[in-house]
């Protein structure tokens, strides 16, 4: 697939194949693209799997002179399989073949000669997940269950390429019927990688599905991605595509910084500094600990050049004590004995060993969450079907010192995440929405 923008850039895009098989009938299908009205496809590293929302005009060209509504019958759940284009012949669907299946049917209009519907598409593991549930115990390294419940038969069973980055952390646990996907974002939290990530001083992990499968990637695996595409928002409106600067792959038609500047919520939710009280009910010894983002700085790895008050913090709110510079406390029990591996003997042997370490994992992975949105930004650009939640891109902006800067913008100008992506398609134009974050500001320069 190429990121690089063509001359029709804008122009509508090609819906090629809406295809909705009857539940009832088994073999019968109707394409629904004829009656083509607007498609939206959204992708999210905040959401568990891709939706499609599609709006087309029924015009009863059904079975028998009925609509397709009472024709198929359309009564949810029907599988349909898509097919769609942009303008850099970029496809959804195709060789590689995308099928979802109605959530939710919305009449918009209805008169004696058309109605207007709307389908939510939905991923099969969308559906399947609200009828199983994860009742077994698991034991050993915490990406491993990740892969057993996406893949095995007794839980979703996904066919979809399935990419998992490795922890280095073991966690057994009970599933106490708990749906798949709450179980699986229960472990994100838990998790560090193995790759990118280090013990006791950072973890996290993000778990989404886009067109090219489900991913479990830790925040910093996505952090030291390269960029996957090169763009530019000079103020110009170039809709045609024409006037792409030399080493950038498209321009951004609209670009809007999102100021997530507020120091009492950053503090609630522990951004900066988390104190954990964890106790142990075998010895009942107590112990405090306060990491702050300071000690963990040079062993995350960043999208900018600097954390948002790390160095620039006012010193004046600091704390001249060990262990209390801190903005929000949880309480844990330490996890002994719950569920140790092997036999009778080895697990009374392995009964005082922890199975989760919260001095090490928790508060790390509490602040790395909040500092991965501390830069936020949405962006409009051509319909470009390439791009995908959880890549990483390179934005340059213009600087404000003067009028008509050359000077690209030095502090929110550089690398950000694509944390949801959305591509509309009309009659009138195809474009493609994306909200980004990072967890750091100052641009960093682009590796060759």
């Amino acid at each position: 697939m190429s990121v690089q923008a063509s001359t029709k850039s804008t122009d509508p895009g090609i819906v090629e194949q809406i295809e909705i098989f009857s539940n009832k009938d088994e073999g019968k299908s109707v394409d629904l693209s004829g009656g083509f009205s607007s498609l939206t496809y959204t992708e999210s590293i905040m959401s568990d799997t891709i939706k499609v929302n599609y709006t087309f005009i029924d015009t009863g060209k059904g079975s028998e002179g009925k609509t397709i509504t009472e024709s198929l019958p359309l009564v949810g759940q029907e599988r349909v399989v898509l097919k769609f284009t942009d303008n850099n012949e970029n496809t959804i669907g195709g060789k590689k073949q995308l099928t979802l299946y109605v959530n939710k049917i919305t009449p918009i209009s209805d008169t004696t000669t058309d109605s207007i519907l709307s389908l939510e598409l939905v991923s099969k593991e969308y559906i399947m997940n609200e009828k199983k549930r994860v009742t077994k115990r698991m034991d050993g390294k915490l990406s491993d269950h990740i892969k057993t419940i996406l893949t095995s038969k007794d839980y979703l069973g996904t066919e979809k390429t399935v990419e998992i980055e490795d922890t280095i952390n073991n966690h057994n646990f009970f599933g106490n019927n708990k749906k798949p996907f709450y179980t699986i974002n229960w472990l994100a939290k838990k998790g560090v990688s193995s790759k990118s990530q280090s013990l006791g001083k950072n973890a996290g992990y993000f778990f989404y599905e886009t067109y090219e499968g489900f991913f479990f990637k830790s925040i910093d695996g996505l952090l030291e991605q390269k960029p996957k595409a090169k763009t530019i928002f000079n103020n110009t409106v170039d809709f045609r595509g024409e006037n792409i600067p030399e080493g950038k792959d498209f321009k951004t038609l609209k670009f809007k910084k999102n100021n997530n500047v507020n120091v009492q919520e950053k503090l609630k939710m522990g951004a900066f500094s988390n104190r954990t009280v964890v106790f142990d009910p075998f010895t009942c010894y107590y112990e405090v600990i306060a990491p702050n983002v300071t000690d963990n700085a040079e062993s995350s790895k960043l999208a900018g050049k600097e954390l948002y008050l790390n160095q620039a913090r006012n010193k004046e709110f600091d704390s001249n004590k060990p262990n209390e510079d801190f903005s929000r406390t949880t309480y844990y029990l330490l996890d002994k004995g719950t569920a140790p591996t092997g036999n009778s003997k080895q697990q009374i042997e392995k009964s005082e060993e922890e199975n989760f370490d919260y001095k090490k994992i928790l508060n790390q992975s509490l602040m790395r969450y909040n500092q991965f949105f501390s830069s936020t930004a949405g962006i409009t650009i051509p319909g470009n079907f390439a791009l995908h939640a959880g890549d990483m891109i390179h934005i340059d902006l213009p600087g404000l010192e003067k009028k008509d800067n050359p000077e690209v913008d030095k502090k929110d100008g550089g690398l950000y995440i694509i944390t949801d992506i959305c591509h509309t398609i009309t009659p009138e134009k195809t474009l493609t929405r994306c909200n980004l974050a990072r967890d750091s500001y100052g641009r960093k320069p682009i590796e060759r």
